[in-house]
């Protein structure tokens, strides 16, 4: 078994957050996959950003704020 740590984007509204996980290598199965505790870790900041809690969000990753950009 190997891990690896990456960056997963949550994107809800106006808004991404940039949550750190750890993917999880294995021979075995479907692979790679998150741990339990990473999952609910992104199923928060999406819910949080959902409910325009930014500061709970935050708590867990780096949120950033989109602008549309006029050409």
């Amino acid at each position: 078994m190997r891990k690896r740590h990456r960056t997963k984007l949550v994107h809800e509204g106006k808004f991404v957050a940039e949550v750190d996980v750890e993917l999880i290598y294995t021979d075995e199965g479907w692979s790679p996959y998150l741990s339990a505790d990473d999952v609910r870790k992104l199923d928060d900041v999406r819910e949080s950003l959902r409910k325009g809690d930014i500061r709970r969000a935050a708590q867990n990753s780096r949120v950033y704020e989109l602008n549309p950009v006029a050409i």
